[in-house]
């Protein structure tokens, strides 16, 4: 296995969002990404991604060293590496269970065992932000975002899917709606709705996402490394 990958950081944490929230893993993070969300949690693999060229061979020896079997492969967005397929794979091959964090934009021919969706609203448009003078980030990102089509695809050949969406206000259930009627999940449960920010909530901030929960039958999207760990790289 000589293929490579850009990989900002490897870290042996907990699993903090969606529906294995709380479960021991491995996290590969790759690096860079194809959007630039204005409240991106780790710009140092989307706004200023750096990282180290890494092997499939030697990512696969690090888990295995981990005695870890849930592994997640986010970023960043991993679907712009062609070595995904290859680490994906290999991974499964070796017991794991694999979970892709994806914006669900871009497609490679492999399936995983979770699809961690992150549909992008227009929230994270990075309209006027000073990382972006010119605006044309947030023209691509705005342009890329939403892509049901490949989307589509994506859980087509996915074991299972998860779809978790960053709300800042009420207006974004509109939206959500839109998506979803598009791209429909196979159950209520799959779809996380999570708070914007990178610091725990106070309960009254979040009581109407809560609420909707309740109502759509959907789920609760608790950051529980962001209140284990705070806002901090490998956790």
């Amino acid at each position: 296995m000589t293929t490579t990958l850009p990989i900002a950081e490897t870290f042996d944490s907990i699993q903090g969002e969606g529906s294995l929230l709380g479960t021991p893993s491995f996290f590969i993070r790759t690096a860079g990404c194809n959007l630039r969300c204005t409240w991106c949690d780790t710009p140092y693999a989307s706004w200023a991604a750096a990282g180290d060229q890494r092997s499939v061979a030697s990512l696969v020896e690090e888990v295995q060293r981990s005695g870890r079997k849930h592994v997640v492969l986010t970023g960043g967005e991993p679907f712009m590496f062609p070595g995904l397929i290859e680490l994906n794979d290999a991974l499964r091959e070796a017991g794991c269970h694999v979970t892709i964090e994806t914006a669900g934009t871009l497609v490679l021919p492999l399936t995983c065992d979770l699809l961690s969706c992150s549909p992008k609203l227009s929230n994270s448009t990075p309209t006027n932000d000073p990382r972006d003078p010119t605006g044309q980030w947030a023209e691509r990102h705005e342009a890329r975002r939403w892509r049901p089509e490949i989307l589509s695809k994506l859980i087509q050949q996915s074991v299972r899917t998860q779809w978790k969406f960053v709300v800042s206000n009420q207006q974004d259930l509109a939206e959500i709606d839109q998506m979803l009627a598009e791209v429909p999940p196979e159950r209520p449960e799959d779809v996380f709705l999570m708070p914007e920010g990178v610091t725990v909530p106070k309960p009254e901030r979040v009581r109407w996402v809560v609420e909707l929960c309740q109502k759509r039958g959907w789920c609760y999207g608790h950051r529980l490394h962001i209140a284990l760990f705070g806002n901090t790289r490998g956790t």
